[in-house]
């Protein structure tokens, strides 16, 4: 029999909370004029609950059609907030109700360059209670491989997080070393803040994208056309719209013909953070579990342990080793895309089957270019956030 420990204060007073909030949107229903006349005059200007105002604008202004209007909003402020299915849909009875998203914010300091050390290891730990209903059980607790939160898997399916194929992969893999990233870590979109993902929303309404539809290729290639068109002021180039179509490639590996919304939605994420944020930004993000197992990559190419290699091994680090874990490989294999480089006469470096693709051979300049770790780490660090949800997509191509 299990001993159980729960913090039970602090579960008391998220629950005082979640209700006062319920009751504030119970009457802010029941009183849908009073809101309207407020926003109306409210000067919110650049906020993002704009944005959705603008969204239910503009789905009210298309054709009469209640129903798609209101799925319509809807989908925009899930966008908006960072959550998946609505607390209405669930069985108040058998399910718990799912937090609230709190977007992060810039500091002052977040710009500087952190000392991310390669000789001082860091020590890396997992919570002893689960992140849900924080309390400690002698039953089997799921690891999160990116961040220290454990879970219990009755909790995940009751959260309405864990259903059917995403059950079975966590059970799979969560204890192994490819791992299973919880749904804080899943969700790329989470690590923007408010004024980024009100920009990326404002960008997908101009582009007219729907949120949580498939898009063809056509789809994405014409959105990547008017996003550089509008940040450039002229026509996307030929090389650029390859590049485009690799990408799309990378983000189908079934080869189903469409991207699925959630993967479009890291992709675009993944890539607005390396647009408004400096690498020393980005740095900052990076948990204990990545800085380690970074390090782990770059200690095995430095083989005479001088602190340097070459640029071409640097290069090919981002066309492998950071590479998602793909579902015909079998689970004895290590993935290298979580747990460092594997040698080349490795079995699973071989490229057996179609999800293996080749990296372009490096040019005599760039074997030349010696690489320390700062740099690895800074050239690097966008592709080891991109590897972070458990889809198989890659969402972030390297450049061929």
């Amino acid at each position: 029999m299990g001993v159980l420990m729960s913090r039970r204060q602090t579960v008391e007073k998220v629950q005082k909370v979640s209700l006062a909030v319920s009751a504030f949107k119970d009457g802010l229903r029941e009183q849908p004029s009073t809101r309207q006349r407020t926003e109306a005059g409210a000067t919110s200007r650049g906020t993002l609950e704009q944005a959705v105002q603008e969204g239910e604008e503009e789905a009210l202004a298309g054709p009469s059609q209640p129903e798609e209007s209101s799925t319509s909003k809807a989908a925009w402020e899930r966008l908006r907030d960072g959550r998946g299915v609505e607390p209405e849909e669930f069985d108040r009875a058998n399910r718990f109700t799912p937090p609230a998203f709190i977007r992060p914010k810039r500091e002052l300091h977040d710009d500087e360059l952190p000392h991310i050390s390669l000789e001082q290891r860091e020590q890396v730990l997992n919570d002893e209670m689960c992140e849900i209903c924080e309390v400690w059980t002698a039953e089997s607790l799921f690891p999160c491989r990116i961040c220290s939160r454990v879970y219990h898997d009755g909790c995940l399916r009751r959260m309405g997080y864990l259903q059917n194929d995403s059950a079975v992969e966590m059970t799979e893999t969560a204890h192994t070393e490819t791992g299973w990233s919880c749904y804080y870590c899943d969700n790329l979109n989470l690590l923007l803040t408010e004024e980024e993902m009100y920009s990326l929303m404002e960008t997908l309404q101009h582009c007219k994208i729907i949120p949580e539809t498939c898009l063809t290729l056509d789809d994405f290639l014409h959105y990547k056309h008017l996003v550089h068109k509008q940040q450039f002021e002229q026509p996307m180039a030929e090389a650029q719209e390859e590049q485009a179509a690799l990408q799309f490639s990378a983000l189908d590996p079934d080869k189903k013909g469409h991207i699925e919304w959630q993967d479009f939605l890291s992709h675009e994420s993944i890539q607005l953070l390396q647009k408004l944020r400096p690498q020393n930004a980005l740095l900052r993000l990076l948990t204990v579990k990545e800085r380690e197992r970074a390090r782990a990559a770059f200690l095995a190419l430095d083989q005479d342990s001088d602190g340097f290699i070459r640029e071409g091994e640097c290069r090919r680090a981002r066309h492998t080793w950071f590479r998602k874990h793909q579902k015909e490989t079998p689970s004895c294999n290590v993935s290298i895309s979580h747990v460092g480089p594997m040698s080349e006469s490795s079995p699973a470096s071989s490229g057996s089957g179609k999800s293996q693709e080749k990296t372009p051979p490096a040019t005599e300049q760039e074997e030349g270019r010696r690489v320390d770790w700062p740099s690895f780490l800074q050239e690097n660090v966008a592709y080891i956030l991109a590897a972070r949800p458990n889809s198989s997509a890659l969402h972030l191509q390297p450049p061929a």
